[in-house]
């Protein structure tokens, strides 16, 4: 489990694909709180560390991984978000994060708000439908506070150090991300599913 508290901006070293894609980071301070094995959430996406060589850190990626997520769009050099799982009794400061991709996203547009900006994120529906207004969602890794939800997309509100801190720094408009919706919302859904397919009203 993760919070969607980034820990560390790190940098693709290589990404090859295959049968098993080997994605290698560069994971600086990160990296020295990691064991082989470790779990560790690259851009949002749940990896277990299978080697570690001083700083760099490297992934086997499954194909199913690079279809369900934005991981494959990465290139060398690209910076990436790190976080380790949370240790027992650890601080909960973003929201319960799994590290398992709902959908791929992308940046539709960002506008300054003070200091602040807005930044515009196309979804699925299949994501959309667990977004509301003030709730949490993870982008690329990182735990946002939804401030608006359309038809298509959501938007959230950037702080000058969240984008410092992260990825945000580097992407633009058209760049795909990362999306996963907050998992209480996943699990009302499935317990009040029996009482809606039979017709029946509950008050919540």
């Amino acid at each position: 489990m993760f919070t969607g508290l980034v820990e560390e901006k790190g940098r693709v070293v290589a990404l090859s694909r295959g049968g098993l894609a080997r994605l290698v980071v560069e994971a600086g301070r990160l990296a020295g709180g990691v064991e082989v094995g470790d779990s560790v959430a690259v851009n949002g996406v749940c990896l277990t560390v299978a080697e570690r060589s001083g700083k760099e850190l490297l992934f086997g990626v499954m194909p199913e991984t690079l279809r369900r997520t934005a991981l494959g769009d990465l290139s060398e050099g690209r910076a990436v978000n790190l976080e380790r799982a949370l240790e027992a009794g650890g601080r909960l400061g973003g929201h319960i994060v799994q590290g398992h991709v709902d959908g791929v996203g992308e940046v539709v547009s960002i506008r300054p708000e003070g200091e602040a900006e807005i930044w515009e994120f196309s979804a699925p529906g299949s994501v959309l439908r667990y977004v509301v207004e003030k709730g949490s969602i993870c982008v690329d890794g990182i735990s946002l506070t939804v401030v608006s939800v359309g038809g298509e997309s959501f938007s959230v509100s950037i702080l000058p150090q969240t984008k410092a801190a992260t990825d945000l720094s580097e992407i633009g408009v058209g760049t795909k991300v990362n999306l996963e919706a907050d998992v209480m919302g996943k699990y009302v859904e499935r317990l009040l599913a029996p009482y809606l397919e039979k017709g029946f009203e509950r008050s919540i």
